[in-house]
């Protein structure tokens, strides 16, 4: 295991040409790109990176997202993104991720429940041990992590 951040912060990424739609902002399915790409690096950091179903064949499926767009972003835009455990379990971990500008402002959130998958099924499967300790020592790194408002939210049309 390496850094163990809190939170997990992703290196600088830029927006590519083809992501920009015909509003002249970064359409709506990359921001989910940006969040995947941001998190490779997190994965890493729990043992989970690409080496890991090569060597163990297990790996790690989203079985939930939730973004919410909160700025936009254009061509020539740089980001970064933030990753904190929320919960986690012996097969699944709950995370959130803030997507924000090189300039530092929020562009947007992701809310993400993801399964550890034993790819021989593939069936969801409980961490081994030495990953789990990984978690474990990063959600305790994550629990003195302020918690978002944005944690938890659903979708509504608020009525007066």
């Amino acid at each position: 295991m390496s850094q163990n951040t809190a939170p997990h912060i992703s290196p600088l990424m830029g927006l590519e040409e083809q992501w920009i739609d015909y509003n002249g902002h970064l359409n709506m399915a990359y921001y989910n790109v940006l969040f995947d790409r941001g998190c490779d690096t997190f994965f890493e950091e729990m043992g989970l990176g690409p080496h890991y179903i090569k060597e163990r064949n297990l790996s790690f499926y989203t079985a939930e997202a939730h973004i919410r767009y909160a700025r936009e972003l254009h061509l020539g835009d740089q980001v970064r993104v933030s990753m904190q455990i929320v919960d986690y379990d012996e097969k699944r971990i709950h995370a959130y991720a803030e997507l924000h500008h090189q300039d530092g402002w929020l562009s947007a959130t992701s809310e993400t429940m993801s399964l550890h998958v034993d790819m021989s099924g593939p069936k969801v499967a409980p961490f081994p041990d030495d990953i789990m300790e990984n978690i474990k020592q990063i959600a305790e790194n994550h629990g003195d992590l302020p918690s978002s408002q944005n944690i938890g939210r659903r979708i509504e049309i608020k009525r007066k």
